[in-house]
């Protein structure tokens, strides 16, 4: 077991200011506290009052966005306690300091310019990075992973092949720890801190990790993130990437795009959760241009912070390369799939090595589903043992140790970590399929791709007007959805008799036209068989109720009418989409079909 940090920490003495100028970050951080920082900074530097001997100051120190939002998983622990003041600052020389300045700004944080900072009295800081001058800043300090473990080495960055986050080329000051406490998630952890960094050893408590504790609190919230997502019955395969020359983006930037052109539409979701160093260093504009093809498609992309979780849990499996956000899917029990083509930066033998190492790998697109049943025979929970220790127990052990570091009695009351927020991303719906259909008597077996999908298909459905005029004038398949709200008193709208004779004329090569009238109701008309009425029924099953996309359901009717010459009606068929196989009723078109205003 690893030796428990002392209560008094060492702060090195004799420090000296740095006369180099302020961080090109810096100036937008003083242009929004110009005018408040001579009236705060001498109000810290007074000496307290009497009344003031029960108050602390925090400081956290951020490098990169992802070190914040670690950071903001502790926070909690300070949670409904007056007696606690919290500032942020960013420390100078990263090359993510855009990333945490726009992280730090939607966090709502009071931030300090790092000068002020390191000119002030604080009791208490905290950081999720060894790097940087965290050592000129006054106060005792804690530090914390900025991952789930210590997975990689990152080349030309400190000493080589030695753990990113253990390396005392960034622990010790003048050959002096600099951190009072090493806050870590496992006694492994601890291990392999004793043995690239031996005089820090004494300052190590495992505590956990309070981001997996809230992953873990989240769980019964797995429902409510589907179905903001949309993801209904099919299963959600979740891409992660880590940041840096090989990740998964920077080696296999097609691999999102590949695997929506091979997976059915109505059987998948596929999402990509990106590391926040690669939304700074890319930015979410060019990351979005980069990605049109396959956003167009339906590809979730995560927002850089919390989405990513909401995800995990969310997920049905995991495709991953080597960063450790893979070692939170395995906590949660979800089936890994390793898209690692090797390197340097993966350390042999570190829990991300050995859960890659147990875990099949995915070589091209086409063979994700084989990948996927072999995945399921895994224990990835048992690899995800071996990163997480005192698992539901980290902002409890976390609030004993930094009040004590604060000189204070801690809050009495419960703490539990909270879990994350629904996603808030909207997938885009795909404006166009390629369809495949298989019409067995009544049954007819449908599946639906991206337009440029390879091989034979039975027919194009597009959404008009949106899909554009070559995919509505390619298209066989023709739908529009009614409005769920009418935007002006005054207004003019198509019926939907009259819009499906309007788009017929107006497309000559298109057979069939459909307004979607609900998620349960179609007005339906052929260019020879003529009008119809469409009613879906949900799948049942085991208290769950399941519901399949009527555009899907407007193809496989349209299927079924080519196949079928001679027809009664009304007829009972059965449209499966792979996941789900629904009751649909088609009958003579009704007047209040007939009549909807889209």
């Amino acid at each position: 077991m690893p030796h428990q940090a002392p209560d008094d920490g060492h702060i090195p003495s004799g420090q000296v200011a740095s006369t180099e100028g302020p961080h090109r970050v810096e100036s937008k951080i003083s242009s929004r506290t110009a005018g408040q920082q001579d009236s705060r900074t001498a109000g810290q530097q007074d000496s307290r009052t009497a009344g003031q001997q029960d108050s602390r100051t925090v400081i956290v120190a951020v490098r990169s966005a992802g070190a914040l939002h670690r950071l903001l998983d502790v926070l909690p622990v300070f949670d409904g306690d007056t007696r606690v003041t919290i500032r942020f600052t960013l420390l100078p020389g990263s090359h993510f300091d855009v990333g945490a300045l726009a992280a730090l700004d939607h966090s709502g944080a009071r931030i300090l310019p790092w000068e002020e900072a390191r000119r002030i009295r604080h009791d208490l800081v905290l950081s999720a990075s060894p790097k940087g001058e965290l050592h000129e800043l006054s106060g005792r300090r804690a530090l914390l992973p900025h991952g789930a473990g210590f997975n990689k080495t990152i080349s030309n960055d400190g000493s080589p092949d030695v753990p990113s986050g253990l390396d005392p080329h960034y622990l010790l000051v003048d050959g002096v720890p600099w951190a009072d406490l090493h806050a870590l998630a496992h006694e492994d952890q601890a291990a392999r801190l004793a043995q690239h960094c031996p005089s820090a050893v004494d300052r190590v408590a495992v505590v956990g990790d309070p981001t997996l504790d809230r992953l873990l609190a989240s769980v019964p919230h797995r429902q409510d993130y589907r179905g903001h997502l949309a993801t209904g019955a099919r299963q959600l395969i979740v891409l992660t990437s880590t940041w840096g020359p090989e990740s998964l983006l920077a080696r296999r930037p097609g691999l999102s795009a590949d695997l929506i052109g091979v997976l059915p539409h109505d059987a998948f979701q596929v999402a990509l959760i990106v590391h926040p160093n690669e939304y700074s260093h890319t930015g979410s504009f060019d990351l979005s241009r980069q990605l049109a093809p396959a956003l167009a498609a339906g590809l979730v992309l995560t927002r850089p912070y919390e989405e990513w979780a909401s995800l995990l849990v969310a997920a049905d499996a995991v495709v991953t390369d080597h960063g450790s956000t893979a070692l939170y899917a395995a906590a949660l029990g979800r089936p890994v799939i390793g898209a690692y083509d090797g390197g340097r930066e993966l350390l042999p033998g570190s829990p991300m090595a050995q859960l890659l190492d147990s875990v099949p790998r995915l070589s091209e697109a086409s063979g994700l589903e084989h990948a996927l049943r072999d995945s399921r025979t895994v224990d990835t929970r048992g690899h995800a043992a071996g990163a997480f220790a005192q698992q539901g127990r980290a902002l409890p052990l976390l609030r004993q140790r930094l009040y004590r570091m604060l000189g204070l009695r801690p809050p009495s009351g419960p703490l539990e970590a909270p879990a994350f927020s629904r996603p808030s991303t909207t997938p885009r719906q795909p404006s166009a399929f390629a369809v495949r259909a298989e019409v067995s008597g009544h049954r007819i077996a449908l599946k639906r791709f991206p337009p440029h999908v390879q091989g034979a298909v039975h027919h194009l459905a597009a959404e008009y007007p949106t899909a554009g005029p070559r995919q509505i004038q390619s298209a066989a398949v023709l739908w529009r959805r009614a409005r769920t709200a009418v935007s002006s008193a005054q207004h003019t709208a198509w019926t939907a008799e009259g819009w499906t004779s309007h788009v017929l004329e107006e497309a000559p090569g298109c057979r069939t036209s459909a307004a979607v009238l609900s998620p349960r109701r179609c007005l339906l008309r052929h260019r020879t068989a003529g009008l119809f009425s469409v009613r879906l029924e949900p799948h049942r099953d085991g208290g769950m109720v399941s519901h399949a996309d009527p555009t899907a359901v407007v193809s496989a009717v349209h299927a079924w009418l080519g196949a079928n010459a001679n027809r009664s009606l009304p007829v009972s068929l059965l449209c499966d989409t792979g996941p789900v196989a629904v009751r649909v009723r088609l009958c003579p078109a009704t007047a209040d079909d007939l009549g909807y205003e889209l």
